[in-house]
């Protein structure tokens, strides 16, 4: 029997990793699979990112099932070459959501804040990624050398990407040798995470038969540019009419925004653990590298933890529909679930709370002592993984959101990761996580 007559169809989780991890099954039983699922097994959530498993609550006991969500399958590709593809939920066998599956995480979050204000988030994660073998080229940074260096499997790629729920946006050569930034329109609620992830997805898969490798990884060498993940977000009502713009404010920031981004900042450190999980994010997380390293909003500051972006028009309907915030310390060692799960429970903290945001900041905050910082409400975020750790750990608001099991499974998580580069250097460390992401 050959392979194409018995097509197979997989079934993929992002995980506490940010890998997807799943299972697949022929084709013909795709009906059945959509009802039942596959089975899965509880401590596969503490598969760490380089296959080891952290210390697990369940070992070898307990029975999920990982059920596929049809809207999000995408079948790319022809021949032998076919990838059918979707993404799923983690349920128990009763069929409630799993308390640590990181999809049915983000989609509590979105309803929450659909409860507490009647505002839906619309979100997009921003990608930048490196070849692991750049080609040393001077002159390409943003540049058309670059962009024509590419331009081959790009254009598969973004092929690719729309005959899935990824509206393709921009492609362009990034600073950085062979560095590339890759965007997709915005999308309401889950989707959006879902998009992010299949980007990821494939990015991997078509520029692998390329013979390109790319890698997400937050930095491939201690002194590199690293890459970033920015998630841009605005909200609307149930009709589609945009929350997040108020033309009479100097920022442009409706109220609900204001306090959305307070909660967020008010937590940030709290739950970078999250947003910045693997232990070289901190490399990339420090003042001048374009990236965030203090829990201050920007008027279009590109070092700013959260930053207003600019608009384009002078139509005030079309302003309100373009108006958002973006936030920058976020990077593709997170499951792009976790980052909105986190996100969205501060923001919705910061709603019910009314926390109104430090002033945006137009200074480099990196010459200014502590006391000046925290004259302005602004503190330098956590150095290291594990210091984020500690401060996810010992959160009362973190608990509170994602629940005492989530919080201990997922520090157990990352402590097993960090034993895995236990006596590395940091050149050894980046190396192991750019073949891993």
């Amino acid at each position: 029997m050959t392979k194409t007559e018995t097509p197979l169809v997989f079934v993929g989780t992002s995980d506490l990793s940010g890998l997807v991890r799943g299972k697949a099954f022929p084709r013909s039983e795709l009906d059945k699979r959509l009802r039942s699922g596959v089975g899965w097994t509880p401590t596969n959530a503490q598969i760490t990112c380089f296959d080891s498993i952290s210390k697990s609550p369940f070992g070898s006991f307990g029975d999920l099932v990982l059920v596929p969500e049809p809207e999000t399958r995408f079948t790319v590709g022809g021949g032998e070459a076919v990838f059918d593809f979707l993404l799923g939920n983690i349920l128990t066998l009763e069929g409630a959501p799993w308390t640590h599956c990181t999809r049915s995480l983000a989609d509590r979050a979105i309803k929450g804040m659909y409860e507490a204000c009647g505002a839906i988030p619309v979100a997009a994660f921003e990608h930048e990624f490196e070849l692991k073998e750049p080609a040393p080229r001077l002159g390409d940074a943003y540049g058309l050398k670059g962009f024509r260096d590419a331009q081959v499997w790009a254009e598969d790629l973004l092929s690719a990407l729309g005959q899935t729920s990824c509206e393709p946006d921009t492609f362009m050569k990034e600073f950085g040798p062979s560095k590339y930034e890759l965007t997709n329109k915005p999308a309401k609620g889950l989707q959006a995470a879902d998009d992010a992830v299949i980007l990821r997805v494939l990015t991997g898969d078509v520029l692998l038969q390329h013979g390109r490798a790319p890698s997400f990884s937050p930095i491939l060498t201690p002194d590199g540019t690293g890459n970033g993940v920015h998630l841009h977000m605005s909200f609307v009502d149930t009709k589609g009419d945009p929350l997040a713009h108020d033309a009479n404010d100097h920022f442009g920031m409706s109220t609900l925004t204001r306090y959305f981004i307070g909660g967020i900042l008010k937590h940030i450190d709290q739950i970078l653990a999250i947003l910045a999980p693997s232990e070289i994010s901190y490399l990339r997380l420090t003042p001048h590298r374009w990236s965030a390293a203090y829990n201050n909003l920007g008027y279009r500051d590109r070092e700013a933890a959260v930053r207003i972006c600019p608009v384009s028009s002078l139509d005030e309907r079309s302003v309100a529909r373009q108006f958002n915030f973006e936030i920058r310390a976020i990077d593709a060692a997170a499951s792009p679930y976790l980052v909105l799960a986190a996100l969205i429970f501060a923001g919705t903290q910061g709603i019910k709370d009314k926390t109104l945001p430090p002033d945006p900041t137009e200074e480099d905050l990196s010459l200014l002592a502590p006391e000046a910082l925290a004259a302005k409400g602004l503190r330098r975020l956590p150095e290291s993984l594990s210091d984020s750790l500690t401060l996810l750990n010992r959160s009362k608001a973190v608990r509170s959101w994602f629940g005492d099991e989530f919080v201990n499974l997922y520090v157990a998580h990352k402590q097993g990761e960090i034993l895995q580069l236990d006596g590395l250097d940091w050149a050894e460390k980046c190396d192991r996580y750019k073949d891993v992401y």
